[in-house]
């Protein structure tokens, strides 16, 4: 289920982030507010219309596509060349969407972008803060929000021009949850489990690893005998876990190393273990609850088909929408 919401993930992102790249020099849209007028460009990659995509533009876009895609940011110079141009493609793309959404009136734009503005600011925990990340990022106040703005006004474009068009039918959904039953629609095997761990190294002497082991050895006791098994973790924990009472959530086979995986499978909900020792030390496992493996029913599913459809169709329309653009538009490499 998991793997289906990853692809819907997968099918939206890109309409949903090209915006915040695309060109710097808006003069050919009359209809754009004083924010997005004319300035001095410098660098110009190529132009769509007559509007400039920069090469730190295009640059910030390989930059996000990478790490959208798990890709380290340094890659053969083939596969970078690759990256880049899909970059580009993706800035074309948001630019011509820009384009079209900029002849629709959203009266409320302004509001959206102030928000949108702050929510950005408010994820940070000081004015400091933000501005060393905005500095980091390469964008200027200026261009962060006049992306946001364009973020918003494709989005209510493609709201509008396609997806409040969209429909999926019951028929549609059930076909896709027969045709892809094996695929996306099986629950592995998976457990929900605590740990507290008292960390060891491979540079620990004897007499270290032992101290180690009788630490372990007396606070399993003190568990075994009634103390909250969370509030141990909490305060005497060497994983990052123990901030929520070294609760691991749920996780599958071939997650964890396998002495703690074997330990973890054996338990029964509610149990707690002996000593395990892994690679990171000793630990001390609690199982919450454990699941077989199994089939997830059309009605557990059928929300996140039906969405994963509707998305699918939006972007095949935006994609033949943008490859109409295109045809009839003015590009041109610099």
């Amino acid at each position: 289920m998991k793997r289906i919401t990853k692809s819907i993930a997968s099918t939206t992102a890109a309409l949903l982030c090209l915006a915040g790249c695309a060109g710097a020099n808006k003069a050919a849209l009359p209809a754009a507010p004083p924010q997005a007028q004319a300035v001095e460009v410098k660098d110009t990659v190529q132009l769509v219309n007559g509007v400039a995509i920069t090469r730190a533009e295009v640059e910030r876009a390989t930059r996000v596509l990478l790490s959208q895609g798990g890709q380290p940011q340094q890659l053969p110079p083939q596969a970078m060349q690759q990256a880049t141009q899909a970059a580009l493609d993706q800035l074309t793309m948001a630019e011509l969407l820009y384009q079209e959404a900029a002849k629709i009136e959203i009266k409320d734009l302004d509001q959206q972008v102030e928000k949108k503005v702050a929510e950005s600011k408010a994820l940070y925990p000081s004015p400091a803060a933000f501005e060393e990340a905005l500095k980091g990022s390469g964008l200027t106040m200026e261009e962060m929000t006049r992306n946001a703005r364009k973020t918003i006004a494709i989005n209510t474009f493609i709201e509008q021009r396609f997806a409040s068009k969209v429909q999926v039918s019951d028929a549609d959904a059930q076909k896709f949850y027969q045709d892809n039953l094996e695929k996306y629609f099986t629950k592995p095997e998976n457990a929900r489990a605590s740990h507290i761990l008292v960390k060891t190294d491979a540079k620990m002497t004897p007499e270290e690893k032992q101290k180690a082991k009788d630490k372990a050895e007396a606070l399993l006791k003190r568990v075994k005998g009634g103390e909250d098994f969370a509030a141990v973790a909490k305060a005497e924990s060497g994983c990052p876990s123990a901030t929520v009472g070294g609760d691991l959530g749920t996780f599958g086979r071939g997650q964890m190393v396998p002495p703690f995986e074997k330990a973890v499978f054996d338990l029964k909900p509610g149990e707690i273990s002996g000593i395990v020792e892994s690679q990171f030390g000793f630990h001390i496992i609690k199982l919450a609850e454990k699941h077989e493996a199994g089939k997830v029913s059309y009605d557990e599913a059928k929300g996140k088909i039906f969405e994963y459809l509707k998305a699918e169709k939006v972007r095949q329309a935006v994609t033949s929408f943008v490859d109409e653009l295109k045809s009839k538009a003015k590009i041109s490499r610099v």
